[in-house]
């Protein structure tokens, strides 16, 4: 039987795809810290919990498509915290961010058309890019510039008549970057001036360290048409697997062609969305706490990897990820040497290859993501299990 071009161009999962090896590897008896997904060991705050737990309707509704109302309006509250001011007509509640992005993909792209984003990026782009047909055009930042955005220049000249919006993650997985404001500045300017749209990811706006500031593309006023925010509970709520994000534009007419698919899908998850909205609940000293945890355990990593002879990699600002290269030949290889063939004291380290985050091609064949989600002990554990990993598997390539 003969399967679709567009399902067999698409690729597996980098982050997800190694993870059989990982399977067996517990099977073994070996732990495996895992370094490879953006997983929090975080609790989920107990306003999403008690929410479920209190759910006693007799029927188990569909709910609205664009999403419940009280959802709706906990995000809008939310938003308000971030000056940012959403009418009612502006969101749109999805299956996660995943959903998210895949509905403006559709929304504002035909097959053949391009989306302009800066690499490396979140290796999922890739496979919503593909599955809507989308062709996906990247720009390189690297880590000697701490990932930051090239001249206006670099940028303008992906553009043609295929092209259709410029995305970016801020702050950035798998770079843990921070655009400046003058950055998304420049990219909102890009976007009016060439009549395309400026798809922001955000989902990691509340994980930003130091001294930078979080800039939303929301803040640039003057192209706010062209803006497409993209979010989700997921990582600030520690809520994964509830799969509640949501799609939200001050261009209603956008929205409104976005809801046809969400009519189409039917709806999101009734229980999900209540729980959901009751996270609005959740006491601020929630994210000052979580956010200093995972500051700590930035340090922790950060400062184990550079102790490793010839990495190379910059501290990040935001998120909760490091791109590191490794002193060695091929990160998947590398990945399934140390789930398949080493251990040390019963341990090991899976860690998400880099290659997969880029779409030129060579690009990041040496790289790895590393997430800093799991405790400062198993991290600091887990570094020292990569170093002699390293060694190792030098030993035997040479």
């Amino acid at each position: 039987m003969r399967f679709s071009n567009r399902i067999q161009k698409m690729n597996y999962s980098s982050i997800r795809k190694l993870v059989p090896y990982a399977t067996e590897a517990k099977k073994r008896g070996i732990h495996v810290y895992h370094l490879n997904i953006g997983q929090p060991d975080i609790e989920t705050p107990s306003t999403f919990i008690e929410a479920v737990k209190e759910f006693n309707e007799p029927v188990l509704k569909y709910a609205q498509s664009q999403g419940l109302d009280n959802t709706i309006n906990s995000f809008r509250k939310y938003y308000k915290e971030w000056d940012i001011d959403f009418d009612y007509d502006e969101l749109l509640i999805t299956a996660g961010g995943s959903e998210a992005i895949s509905l403006a993909f559709m929304a504002i792209a035909d097959v053949g058309d391009e989306i302009i984003i800066p690499e490396p990026f979140y290796a999922n782009y890739n496979g919503f890019a593909q599955v809507t047909g989308v062709n996906v055009v990247p720009f390189l930042t690297t880590a000697e510039n701490g990932f930051h955005l090239p001249k206006k220049e670099e940028i303008v000249k992906k553009i043609n008549n295929k092209t259709k919006a410029i995305m970016i993650s801020n702050p950035g997985n798998p770079t843990g970057v921070v655009y400046t404001k003058e950055e998304i500045r420049m990219l909102a300017d890009i976007a009016k001036e060439n009549d395309i749209y400026l798809i922001s990811d955000e989902v990691y706006r509340e994980f930003v360290y130091g001294d930078d500031k979080y800039t939303s593309a929301l803040y640039m006023e003057d192209a706010l048409d062209r803006v497409i925010l993209i979010d989700s509970i997921s990582k600030r709520y520690s809520a994964c697997g509830a799969r509640i994000g949501l799609v939200a534009s001050k261009n209603k007419d956008l929205i409104k062609q976005i809801l046809k698919i969400c009519q189409a899908r039917l709806c999101v998850p009734t229980i999900e969305q209540l729980a959901a909205a009751n996270l609005i609940n959740t006491p601020k000293e929630y994210f000052d706490k979580v956010k200093k945890e995972y500051e700590k355990r930035r340090n922790v990593m950060y400062e184990k990897l550079c102790k490793i002879p010839n990495i190379v990699c910059e501290k990040p600002n935001g998120a909760f990820y490091i791109m590191a290269k490794l002193p060695i030949d091929d990160g998947e290889k590398f990945t399934k040497f140390m789930l398949c063939d080493f251990n040390h004291n019963g341990k090991t380290v899976m860690v998400a290859p880099a290659e997969g985050f880029y779409s030129t091609a060579g690009l990041g064949k040496n790289e790895v993501r590393l997430s800093y989600c799991l405790n400062c002990d198993d991290i600091s554990n887990a570094m020292d299990i990569l170093a002699l990993g390293i060694e190792e598997y030098n030993k035997l390539n040479k």
